[in-house]
């Protein structure tokens, strides 16, 4: 490769299942410079996130437009400018946008944000923690639950990076909660660590009877990141008025058709459920007022935060793969430019 030129992600194979070493292939292009109203940025940091599943089929009700075949991955990241066109950003200032899987990229100026990192907290920290993990977690759990003291709250994937602070938001709140997670490693972290009352392995063999144990006054609010059948257990011990936060359905993301359920539905209307879903990029607008509160609680040591970098851009799909085995351990970033 040379100077001229950069790598970057092609979109090759649509998987039919999950993604696997064919579905992407690592590439280089020539640098290209922006025009009037674009930037030119060096990714710093992109975040694997388990929507990105999502973008590669080919659903009509998708919030966003699906990746092409042929085109460079797309993942949310966060940037230097290296060249502008456009008088809303100068050459050095950090800013996050949905970029690609590549050393540079031309981007929209209007489609970007400014990224300020707090003082003295490592970028990758400021950056996985504040972007969207931290503002999904914030608005789920704050904006939609509306939790109130001595509630219980049940998170799924709760050791993921959403899962896990939503879980210490609810705590900062004086609820009670519950986690699920795929390992008694992990469950462990949750009560130990994070401060969680009480985490169940979902692969137990009687999962229904661990959960009602670990929920003696039923649930109240459901945050949800996985759906299925884990989604149907929760639904039937929810109590009257609880409130179900549909974040993300992971066991739902490699699945070509559309996946039937939740079969416990009806207690939406017998136990006069309020079930919300969001998209998080919706809600950008209100970042800024988040983080700050976010920072604060980091900072402070009230959240606590687990990262899992993968250094290098040729390690991307292989990241991005560990959100569906269970292989990650935390936040999963590719840091492609220190």
């Amino acid at each position: 490769m040379t100077t001229s030129e950069c790598q970057y992600w092609r979109f090759d194979i649509r998987p039919e299942k999950n993604i696997n070493n064919e579905t992407f292939s690592l590439q280089t292009r020539s640098h290209l410079h922006p025009e009037e109203g674009q930037i030119k940025v060096k990714n710093r940091i992109i975040s694997m996130d388990a929507t990105n599943r999502l973008w590669l089929g080919e659903r009509e009700e998708l919030y966003m437009e699906p990746v092409a075949l042929g085109d460079s991955m797309k993942g949310f990241g966060l940037c230097e400018v290296v060249e502008s066109k456009s008088k809303l950003f100068q050459k050095g200032q950090l800013v996050t946008a949905l970029t690609e899987w590549a050393e540079y990229s031309i981007l929209d100026a209007h489609t970007v944000n400014p990224f300020i990192v707090p003082d003295g907290m490592p970028l990758d920290l400021a950056f996985g923690a504040m972007s969207i993990a931290g503002p999904t977690a914030y608005h789920g759990l704050l904006n939609i639950a509306h939790p109130k003291p001595g509630e219980t709250v049940v998170v799924t994937a709760a050791s993921g990076a959403v899962g896990s602070l939503a879980g210490q938001i609810a705590k900062l709140n004086g609820c009670r909660v519950v986690g699920t997670a795929g390992s008694d490693d992990k469950c462990q972290y949750l009560t130990d660590e994070l401060g969680f009352d009480a985490a169940i392995n979902y692969r137990e063999a009687d999962f229904d009877k661990a959960l009602a144990e670990a929920c003696p006054q039923g649930i109240d609010i459901q945050f949800e990141n996985v759906g299925g059948s884990i989604l149907d257990s929760c639904l039937t011990l929810m109590n009257n008025g609880g409130r179900v936060v549909i974040c993300g359905l992971i066991s739902m993301y490699n699945s070509s058709q559309n996946v039937p359920g939740p079969y416990m539905f009806h207690n939406s209307i017998m136990k006069r459920l309020k079930i919300e879903g969001f998209v998080i990029l919706d809600h950008a607008a209100d970042f800024p007022n988040m983080q700050q509160y976010l920072a604060r609680w980091l900072q402070d040591g009230s959240l606590k935060f687990k990262l899992h970098c993968h250094n290098g851009i040729e390690h991307a799909s292989t990241a991005l793969q560990s959100l569906y085995t269970g292989e990650n351990n935390g936040k999963v970033l590719v840091k492609i430019q220190e």
